[in-house]
Order: structure tokens, then C-alpha cells, then sequence
């Protein structure tokens, strides 16, 4: 079963400033409302880099590894894996006036136990990702 949350925001800051900033994963612990930590473990940004991300949800805490999948300006694709979730990322980043559009997707697969809370997951990552497109804003605007 595949769990779906997509939010897109609009900021002031422009496409050149968010893009760069958003494909730097490690900037996730400031606009991204789970994140409690994320280092680079290898690469440079680009296709093939891994980060270690550790988040806060429902109560605990969740650490994925993360690896680049794509970095093709409008799009940076990242998918996060470990033993009972895969998290496939899509951002997409479009001019918008003088700002931008941000378009975030996050496609969930819940693998061995954890597939049977799925259904339950639906609404708390519904909230994550409310929380998560205020925060985006936030950041996003300060830039």
C-alpha cells in the first residue's frame, strides 16, 4: 500500500535561491517538520548521495537513509529506505512572479508489519505534511 501526501507553497524567494537549498538535503532540519537531524554520509548533492535523516513521528523516532535519485532543475528526487519504509520524495521547483512554486510529493510504502498501518498513518502523515509546507513557507521566505 502506497501512502500519498503532496503540498505545494508559494514564497517569495526565487528558483535560484530555493532549488540549490532544497537539493542540499541537509537543510531539511530547517524546513522540514519531522526532521531532527540529517548529515551527508557520501557524495556531493548529486546522483548517488546519502544522507542519514533521523526524524520525529508519532512519537518516535525514525531514522532513514536517504540517496539521491535525480537532480534535473525543475526536479530533485531523493528516496529514503529502511527496514519497514520507503519514502520516494519529489520536489519540484517552478518560477512563480518573482518567487516560486514549490511542489513537494512524498510517496510512502510500509513493508512487513508496518503495511498493516498504513490506513492509520494516513491522517498523522497528512498532518506532517501540513506542518511541513508552514515550515517550508517559512524557510523558503526568510531566504
Amino acid at each position: 500500500m502506497t501512502t500519498t501526501v503532496e503540498r505545494t507553497i508559494q514564497t517569495t524567494a526565487s528558483p535560484e535561491q530555493v532549488f540549490p537549498y532544497l537539493v542540499d538535503f541537509r537543510n531539511a532540519t530547517e524546513w522540514d517538520a519531522g526532521t531532527v537531524s540529517c548529515e551527508r554520509v557520501s557524495g556531493d548533492g548529486s546522483p548517488g548521495t546519502v544522507y542519514k535523516n533521523v526524524s520525529k513521528f508519532a512519537g518516535n523516532t525514525v531514522e532513514l537513509e536517504y540517496t539521491t535519485e535525480e537532480v534535473s532543475e525543475p526536479r530533485f528526487v531523493i528516496v529514503g529506505r529502511n527496514e519497514t519504509t520507503t519514502s520516494h520524495d519529489t520536489i519540484t521547483v517552478r518560477p512563480n512572479g518573482s518567487g516560486s512554486q514549490v511542489t513537494y510529493r512524498a510517496d510512502f510504502e510500509f513493508t512487513g508489519f508496518a503495511r498493516f498501518l498504513g490506513p492509520l498513518m494516513t491522517p498523522l502523515l497528512g498532518r506532517l505534511g501540513d506542518r511541513t509546507a508552514a515550515q517550508l513557507k517559512e524557510a523558503l521566505d526568510r531566504r
